[in-house]
């Protein structure tokens, strides 16, 4: 009969798969304690899992505990966020771990509903997160975020950014208003949105979303410039032409050499409201081909229902309206899916502290 051991442990929970990161559960293992046919599994989870953490932790015991070499297992799971390798020679902002960029090809697709309840999934899930909405020409995050009035600068040269259902969160349609046209040649807007981006005073966080405009212009060039971005979300349909464009913005940021963590389709299916019939008004299995042929990860659909809709035009996005609901979930398990393949790119070694700047002479 084989004894228990450390390397029977790692084999085991080798064999099981992590559904977050596509990686063995092993991979986390930090400790590892055996005292007779007893074993004790410290493993930390490199992304925010706080609605999985219970069933992963069942699944590991069980796993172990089926092996006959071992009598019980103690399994102890907890997760941390670390700050990952950005693009070029660029350092992470100062305080924010890690910049994730939601985008799309074509306006239409959802993107910034997408965006909004990643970032209160992700939220959900135990970070701290914030979101920039880059949309200047058509900003729509302080509405559905429910958020009015306009930041505060405490020393006239940076801004606090404003707060909503536990999100940070900034956009230009907090310093105009809701009416008013932003008018603008390219070299504003890039311009605008650096300023948004940089003279925030973002409170530690580990993720900051951006919700990017639709297409390939002026942001998205600047953004892989010039933007410490750790990896990239790309939202379309099963639409033939939304799928089109989709492939034009996963293109983009591989030749800028941003990781793509995965696609999300949006109104995949349609359930009615009365009779409760699914349909793929769209078409179906879009995404999941698009992600196969560029070999990235499918993170996850959503249905086009009614309520995201109303929720999201309310104030109230839906992760954040229903917590509990089966629309929350799928959000949070994208959320998951989204933290877990980041989890898996290299982590950035930058303190992320800045330029120091030496002053006055050294002392006699």
């Amino acid at each position: 009969m084989t004894q228990a051991n450390e390397a029977l442990v790692r084999r085991i929970l080798g064999d099981l798969t992590d559904p977050h990161t596509g990686a063995p559960l092993a991979d986390s293992i930090r400790a590892v304690g055996v005292d007779g046919a007893r074993v004790s599994v410290d493993i930390q989870l490199g992304y925010p899992a706080a609605g999985a953490i219970e069933s992963l932790t069942a699944q590991a015991r069980q796993a172990l505990e089926a092996d006959e070499a071992i009598e019980a297992a103690v399994v102890s799971l907890s997760s941390r966020v670390h700050s990952h390798k950005v693009q070029g020679a660029l350092a992470p902002l100062p305080n924010v771990k890690n910049i994730l960029a939601v985008a799309s090809g074509k306006g239409g697709v959802g993107k910034s509903t997408v965006a909004v309840n990643l970032a209160l999934a992700l939220a959900a899930e135990g970070a701290k997160v914030g979101i920039l909405d880059a949309d200047i020409y058509g900003p729509s995050q302080p509405r559905m975020l429910g958020i009015h009035g306009r930041p505060e600068s405490p020393d006239g040269k940076t801004i606090m950014p404003m707060s909503a259902h536990g999100l940070q969160a900034m956009s230009i349609g907090f310093l105009v208003d809701e009416e008013t046209p932003m008018i603008w040649r390219g070299p504003m807007v890039t311009q605008a949105m650096m300023q948004l981006l940089g003279d925030t005073r973002w409170d530690m966080l580990d993720y900051l979303v951006i919700d990017l405009p639709p297409g390939t212009g002026d942001i998205q060039l600047t953004l892989s410039q010039k933007v410490p971005v750790a990896g990239a979300v790309i939202v379309t349909t099963p639409q033939d032409i939304a799928l089109l464009d989709a492939r034009k913005a996963l293109k983009m940021f591989e030749k800028v050499e941003v990781p793509v963590l995965g696609i999300v389709e949006n109104m995949a299916t349609h359930i009615c409201s009365h009779c409760g019939h699914e349909e793929h008004i769209f078409g179906a299995g879009g995404g999941e081909r698009m992600a196969e042929q560029y070999q990235v990860p499918y993170l996850g659909s959503l249905p086009l229902d009614i309520r995201i809709r109303e929720q999201a035009d309310g104030g109230n996005p839906t992760v954040a309206a229903m917590p509990d609901s089966e629309l929350a979930a799928h959000y949070r398990a994208i959320a998951r899916n989204t933290a877990g393949r980041l989890a898996r790119q290299p982590r950035n070694k930058s303190l992320g502290l800045g330029k120091i700047v030496v002053q006055g002479q050294p002392a006699t």
